[in-house]
């Protein structure tokens, strides 16, 4: 092989993988650009992930939203699917990491995916107000467009256990007072507020924002995308996972289930019946 030709087969190698993100020699990493011993001590966890994610670092005011955020979805207690699961699969053997991979792999479009969802819709509602238009009416339109389109349960709004998220008006404070100090637009916590309005137009009760539907107004106030959007709150909620297997583990047990040994599952099929012979059978 010419020395010219194992240059290029090198090379080709070399581009294999390509990344933006981090650049490792011996005695270096630097991320960004930036070397991890001066990230170190000198940028917060919310800030490193902004970094990771976007490219550059946040103001501290943005990266103060960003947190309030993350802390905001950590847990929602055992009845939530992912936690069960969590707690469930750290009775049956595996490590922490098993018990935590079990849990992340349903947060999906069902139970964890609202909040893609909703920035998906807080963003249409943006596009359609345009640079000048009206944001309260922009949202009403999206939302009777999607129900036109059938959407019946918009993602972010209401909630089967809480009559009023108490996460929600926290959250939906800090980004006004982030507005009011020009850290953000404020933009989507307009939005957000119309698509309430139009929700709970005509009913005797409002359909309030839920947890989602504010993570969602943050989320879109940094400028993350909607499939980020996920991806962030799947970093929240791993903190609760990781809790919940880890206090799992401590108190010990066996192969718990879904339910107490003393209640029972609905049962709706064939009664009792003998295998028909098989002349009986034909």
């Amino acid at each position: 092989m010419s020395e010219q030709k194992a240059d290029e087969l090198l090379d080709e190698a070399r581009r294999w993988w390509t990344t933006s993100i981090i650049d490792i020699h011996p005695g270096e990493i630097a991320v960004r650009g930036y070397p991890i011993q001066e990230l170190i001590g000198n940028v917060t966890f919310p800030e490193m992930i902004w970094l990771m994610l976007m490219g550059e670092l946040p103001t501290r005011e943005k990266a103060a939203l960003l947190e309030a955020a993350l802390v905001s979805s950590v847990d929602h207690g055992p009845q939530a699917p992912s936690i069960a699961i969590a707690r469930m699969a750290a009775t049956c053997g595996p490590a922490l990491n098993g018990a935590m991979a079990s849990a992340i792999n349903v947060l999906d479009d069902v139970h964890g995916g609202a909040g893609q969802q909703c920035m998906g819709i807080y963003y249409e509602a943006d596009a359609e107000a345009g640079e000048d238009g009206d944001l309260r009416e922009a949202a009403a339109t999206v939302v009777a467009r999607r129900k036109a389109a059938g959407l019946k349960y918009f993602p972010g709004f209401g909630h089967r256990f809480h009559p009023l998220d108490p996460r929600a008006p926290r959250l939906l404070q800090l980004v006004r007072e982030a507005a009011e100090r020009g850290e953000t637009s404020g933009r989507f916590a307009e939005i957000g507020a119309g698509i309430e309005d139009a929700l709970s137009a005509g009913r005797s009760k409002r359909i309030p924002m839920n947890i989602d539907g504010a993570t969602s107004v943050v989320y879109c106030e940094l400028g993350l995308p909607p499939e980020l959007g996920r991806g962030v709150f799947i970093l929240s909620r791993s903190v609760g996972i990781l809790a919940h297997a880890w206090e799992q583990t401590q108190q010990g047990g066996r192969i718990k289930g879904p339910q107490a040994k003393f209640l029972n599952y609905t049962y709706d099929g064939q009664q009792r019946r003998s295998v028909p012979t098989t002349h009986q059978r034909g």
